[in-house]
């Protein structure tokens, strides 16, 4: 049976598939990858393909194998080698035995994946291996993958779909969101003309932004009933803070939602590093067809 070993996890890498979609209803958010066009894109790279991806963060991962595996990375900009010899990036590999793939931190972009021609053997939870850490379901014992865990693999992978067609690049599209209208007219469109920053406050749940003209500072603070979130909706908590929230998000909000940036543009977001800047782009959405 082959199997591959971690031999150095940065921080979050979790085994993702598409998502646990269809449970939002039981307080149950869909996780999935981070970067859906990333995730889908490297499986491209693979003639056959296993529904369960490594995601790993900006801190890289390595890991050796044992038996034989057609391995896929891609998503970001990492530098990578294969038993110490350096690999373009993305790569695929057909691996043996002992072969130690080690992948480092790159100039860009918060998340990468691994993709492999076989199923990872890890049990469908709720009708997805996806790994949601926030409530410790799914994956690999629901929780982030660390240095020692081996995963073997099981049922060999079905046809590999094509690539879809990621975002370009520009400002953030979003569409104006549920409470856009408890929000006066000045500070939507300073939000819509403002910068923001992304702050090192970040994970599969939320990205927090630096509101660098303060636009929200003065937003009283708004008594919502709690109602249901979906990834992409930016959240301004009650000391003015914007937040942008994400796959693994709380199933409910009771903070004021300004906007909800548009599903073909949340990839694009999640690869943004702290420090980046961000600007937002209100849009109809008959600008989206």
């Amino acid at each position: 049976m082959t199997s591959i070993e971690i031999i150095r996890a940065g921080p979050l890498a979790t085994l993702q598939d598409r998502g646990r979609f269809g449970m939002l209803k039981h307080g149950i958010s869909a996780s999935g990858p981070m970067d859906g066009g990333a995730f889908e894109g490297t499986g491209a790279m693979l003639a056959h393909l296993g529904s369960t991806a490594i995601e790993f963060t900006s801190a890289g991962l390595s890991v050796r194998v044992d038996g034989t595996l057609e391995l896929a990375g891609g998503g970001g900009a990492f530098a990578a080698k294969l038993n110490g010899l350096v690999c373009d990036w993305p790569l695929r590999l057909d691996l043996k035995s002992d072969d130690v793939v080690e992948i480092t931190p790159g100039v860009q972009g918060n998340y990468g994946y691994l993709r492999f021609d076989c199923e990872i053997d890890v049990a469908s939870v709720l009708g997805s291996r996806a790994t949601n850490v926030t409530v410790g379901l799914g994956g690999y014992d629901g929780r982030a993958l660390r240095t020692g865990d081996v995963l073997s693999f099981g049922a060999p992978g079905k046809e590999a779909p094509r690539s879809r067609t990621e975002s370009s690049d520009g400002p953030i599209r979003v569409t104006w969101g549920l409470h856009a209208d408890r929000i006066d007219a000045d500070m939507r469109a300073d939000f819509a003309q403002g910068v923001f920053v992304i702050s090192d406050k970040l994970d599969r749940m939320g990205v927090r932004l630096t509101d660098l003209g303060g636009i929200f500072a003065g937003l009283q603070q708004l008594s919502l009933v709690s109602d249901a979130i979906v990834p992409g909706d930016i959240q301004i908590l009650g000391d003015g803070t914007p937040i942008v929230l994400m796959r693994d998000h709380q199933p409910t909000g009771g903070y004021p939602r300004i906007a909800t940036i548009v599903s073909a543009d949340l990839d694009r977001f999640a690869q943004m590093r702290p420090g980046t800047e961000v600007r937002f782009q209100p849009v109809m959405l008959d600008h989206l067809k």
